[in-house]
């Protein structure tokens, strides 16, 4: 589990903009976040540094009672759940609020990150963590993960560069994950398997 942020960078995080994610701090500071995946580097002058959806996760949680997260985050406090687990998949309202502020996150990642401001297509960070990414996409829509003996999707890396695979239990559920990935941007094909002749999706993050 990764370590919380020191104090200072507590405060950092903490006063950042509450619409744009903008923070200010030391050059140290800054670097530290950023390493930590909880800000990026804006790559354009005046290069300003914003809180990545990680980061704003960490700033909408209460520090004396975190809140548990259901996987091992990737860089930072919150994870999409990818399914397979035997665990049950926590679907209770904090869950759902986390989800929803880490959508709303990323999609604002989106818009300060791609050269046009576009927030229907994927940005570098989402094309750097895959598996989440899409996984994201899909729980933030509504869609159950394969958990605890429930069936539900499966997200996986693949081989292929900028790529992912989807698994569901059924044609039906497969399309409907289909259909949300593409409205996130995301270009989507079904394909069967050879050997078990099951259907799945290969999903790579649009980038025009």
């Amino acid at each position: 589990m990764p370590r919380p942020p020191t104090a200072a960078q507590r405060r950092v995080i903490d006063a950042a903009d509450p619409v744009t994610g903008r923070i200010k701090g030391t050059e140290a500071q800054l670097e530290a976040l950023v390493k930590r995946g909880l800000a990026f580097r804006h790559p354009r002058p005046p290069h300003d540094h914003f809180l990545t959806p990680a980061g704003h996760r960490v700033r909408e949680t209460v520090e004396e009672e975190p809140e548990p997260t259901a996987a091992p985050a990737t860089g930072g406090v919150f994870a999409a759940h990818i399914g397979g687990t035997q665990e049950a998949a926590d679907t209770g309202p904090a869950r759902t609020r986390e989800v929803h502020s880490a959508w709303q996150g990323l999609l604002e990642l989106r818009r300060m990150t791609n050269p046009d401001g576009a927030t229907d297509r994927p940005c570098g960070w989402e094309r750097a963590h895959l598996v989440q990414a899409a996984a994201l996409a899909l729980e933030a829509a509504g869609h159950a993960p394969e958990a605890g003996g429930s069936p539900g999707y499966r997200v996986r890396a693949t081989p292929q560069p900028e790529a992912v695979a989807v698994h569901a239990p059924d044609g039906e559920t497969l399309r409907a994950c289909a259909i949300t990935l593409e409205k996130a941007g995301w270009q989507v094909g079904e394909y069967t398997q050879p050997r078990t002749r099951a259907r799945y999706l290969l999903a790579s993050p649009r980038r025009v």
